[in-house]
């Protein structure tokens, strides 16, 4: 069943105003802030990627405090172990008794900083909490809070004492967002707020206010999950996905997963619009962060130069959109 007109233009007011209390911390980042907004409506995890310095860890700190969620952060490091994620049991001398001492993953939105650092068993200890929602301690599962959010951010030409994500763990992450530099004006802006009576070495969000609660959130991610899907446009999701298999620049495509974030972000993306039924402009707002980490560019595409966003943008520019 459609939603109610009334209900999308509430749910249009709401993430508007997320995204301009983001926009007072983030400078010169809206194609950031909509895509994080898109992923946030779509209950979807997000990789974050970008050189130091762009905002990534201010992003999640402001999202937080927009929509009064708890918030943790773990610094993933090459000695970092999964327990440290997810908790461990330990045993009370005071009590007698085997204690389970819950990890940062038990949150509404967690910060994994730097996730590339930390070796691959450490990484797939957030595998469970990321699909299954749930974490399993000495064989006793609890639930994780909802909602339930993860950011995990990278750095992408930083390789040294890093470590590949598995596919696997790729795979679950909604959507991959890049940050990137801001313009000459903007980063004169940035500048100018950061250091008005002020040392600049914080991360300031007291700009930010909180205008979405807990219980709103869920409430607009059953929202988004009411929106019309026109079996047309989600054939036209699917054969974008099935295209990034065929097309020799990429040496592997995206798999199933790829059709369904397509399909989950168009319809945040208009649900964000104030409309209730997804467009095929709404499945190419969201390609590139929906499968741009999903494929893998071929070796002669590399040598010439061609990047994953550039070679799905060609393919969005040959897939056939239908028509109204």
């Amino acid at each position: 069943m459609a939603v109610f007109a009334g209900t999308i233009q509430h749910a249009h007011a709401l993430i508007t105003a997320v995204r301009g209390e983001l926009a007072k911390a983030l400078v010169g980042q809206a194609r950031t802030i909509e895509e994080v907004s898109y992923a946030l409506l779509c209950d979807g995890h997000v990789l974050v990627e970008g050189v130091p310095g762009l905002g990534k860890t201010l992003l999640v700190k402001a999202l937080a405090k927009a929509v009064d969620v708890q918030f943790k952060r773990v610094q993933f490091t090459p000695d970092l172990m999964p327990s440290d994620v997810v908790g461990h049991t330990v045993f009370d001398m005071a009590s007698g008794r085997f204690v389970t001492r819950q990890g940062p993953v038990f949150t509404n939105l967690l910060l994994a900083d730097e996730i590339n650092r930390a070796p691959a068993k450490t990484q797939a200890a957030l595998l469970e909490a990321m699909q299954e929602r749930h974490v399993t301690l000495d064989g006793t599962t609890a639930a994780l809070p909802r909602p339930f959010m993860v950011l995990a951010t990278q750095n992408p030409i930083e390789h040294e004492g890093t470590y590949a994500l598995p596919e696997a763990q790729l795979d679950r992450f909604l959507f991959k967002v890049r940050i990137d530099y801001p313009t000459a004006e903007e980063e004169s802006a940035l500048t100018r707020e950061v250091l008005k009576g002020r040392t600049g070495a914080e991360l300031d969000v007291q700009a930010v206010s909180t205008v979405v609660t807990p219980d709103m959130l869920l409430a607009l991610q059953a929202c988004a999950t009411q929106v019309a899907t026109d079996e047309r446009v989600v054939d036209y999701a699917v054969a974008v996905t099935r295209a990034t298999r065929e097309t020799p620049q990429f040496a592997s495509g995206a798999g199933p997963r790829g059709s369904i974030a397509l399909v989950r972000g168009a319809r945040a993306c208009a649900l964000a619009d104030g409309r209730g039924y997804i467009t095929p402009d709404d499945v190419k707002a969201v390609a590139r962060p929906a499968l741009r980490h999903r494929v893998a560019l071929s070796a002669d595409a590399d040598i010439e130069g061609l990047t994953v966003d550039a070679v799905l943008d060609r393919i969005l520019d040959h897939v056939p959109a239908p028509r109204a």
